[in-house]
């Protein structure tokens, strides 16, 4: 299995994640004059090899209308902090909307899949800003060169990724820097309103820096790809991507893409358990089902002998780490326990996959496990045992005789 792990310990930018994915792919030439043969109004992509404090990497440099500028994205939290620019900033003080934004990459010649990427993180962008001032999403207007780079660095990294096309994506919790950003409208906080918006529900801190390290374009696009934030589990890296920050600091600005082969590796899992003894098997049925339909990846039952020579049963429920807290709450809904242990187990797995497969007996899934040099094909149950009732025999005989035939 693939994975993509970012590590986000200073922040995250569209440019940093574009530099940082850029690195990782092998044909580097043909994605840069792909991508700056898009089309994408005035836009140009420049990349190129950069140092920090002794780190070689890649810094992306995106000019519109052949003008490198630091406006943000949205109105009113644009910067203008490049004053040797200030003239050519009163020329583009138009807006784009988000219909004309997706008009533009519906127009880019992509594949379907990476357009609606496109569109999709345009539109938690859009959101975000709805929210923190209360318009409608149709309303919310972005600044004509803000959003040409906010294009650029969310098409980038949607093209790279589905090139890259990884199993998972993860990434560390973010840290989003400290202090305030000067906006349009005043001194605001970092993070920005529509950061903290788009990164509701994800893991966040602050630390050492005093400055804004999470940009709405780069919480955006993680918020959309990733599927879970955490420290990076047990994996074999195979390849990493360092993709730079424009900011300079003490500390290197660096945004690290990890990508990772899990097929012979380990993750950790929680254990818990239960002793109980004032319940029918009735009863025990009906919690065993409602806690495996939870999100429990394994749930069993021991007989064991409690005090008083009662007999009873000890519940034992695995789950990954970030389900703990929503199968304790289920133990404690469906069982009469009143305590639950809980310890934390690594857990030595093999990469698994179902896929159909012509048999002699018609159509059948099989599971496939491989991993630590092994390769173990099993056929499914619920198949097999499908067709031994079909044909009147049992289901050994089946395991027997059913071969899958080669295409």
């Amino acid at each position: 299995m693939k994975i993509l792990y970012f590590d986000c310990s200073m922040g995250a930018a569209g440019d940093m994640l574009t530099a940082a994915l850029f690195e990782l792919i092998d044909n580097k030439e043909e994605f840069i004059n792909k991508v700056n043969n898009l089309s994408i109004p005035g836009v140009t992509f420049c990349f190129e090899n950069a140092k920090k404090c002794g780190i070689t990497g890649t810094a992306v440099k995106v000019k519109v209308n052949n003008i490198e500028e630091d406006v943000k994205l949205f109105d009113n939290n644009h910067i203008h902090s490049s004053p040797i620019h200030e003239e050519e900033h009163h020329h583009h003080h138009h807006h784009s909307s988000l219909d004309y934004i997706n008009h533009i990459v519906s127009s880019l010649s992509l594949t379907e899949k990476v357009k609606n990427d496109i569109s999709a993180v345009f539109t938690i962008l859009a959101d975000a800003e709805s929210k923190v001032h209360g318009q409608p999403i149709e309303e919310i207007h972005f600044h004509e060169v803000g959003s040409m780079d906010a294009i650029a660095d969310i098409t980038a990294v949607c093209m790279l990724i589905n090139e890259i096309s990884p199993d998972r994506i993860l990434s560390s919790p973010i840290n989003v820097g400290s202090g305030f950003v000067k906006c349009a409208h005043g001194i605001l906080p970092v993070p920005a309103p529509a950061t903290a918006n788009i990164l509701n529900g994800v893991p966040v801190y602050t630390a050492m820096i005093k400055s804004e390290l999470c940009t709405p374009t780069g919480a955006a696009l993680l918020k959309y790809f990733v599927s879970e934030f955490c420290d990076m589990p047990v994996l074999e890296i195979k390849k990493t991507g360092y993709g730079m920050g424009s900011k300079e600091f003490e500390v290197a600005n660096i945004l690290r893409a990890h990508l990772c082969d899990y097929g012979n590796c380990r993750d950790r899992v929680a254990e818990l358990k239960c002793n109980i003894d004032d319940m029918t098997g009735e009863e025990i049925g009906f919690a065993f089902e409602k806690i495996m339909s939870g999100g429990a990846l394994d749930v069993f039952l021991t007989t064991v002998q409690m005090k008083k020579m009662r007999p009873g049963i000890l519940l034992t429920v695995i789950c990954l780490e970030k389900d703990v807290s929503q199968i304790t709450n289920l133990i404690f809904k469906y069982t009469n326990t009143i305590g639950i242990r809980e310890s934390v187990c690594n857990r030595s797995v093999l990469q698994r996959k179902i896929k159909q497969v012509d048999t002699n007996f018609g159509k059948v899934h099989k599971k496939i496990s491989e991993g630590y040099e092994i390769k173990k094909e099993k056929f499914e149950y619920d198949d097999i045992s499908e067709i031994a009732n079909n044909n009147n025999t049992s289901i050994d005989d089946i395991k027997n005789n059913i071969f899958e035939i080669n295409q």
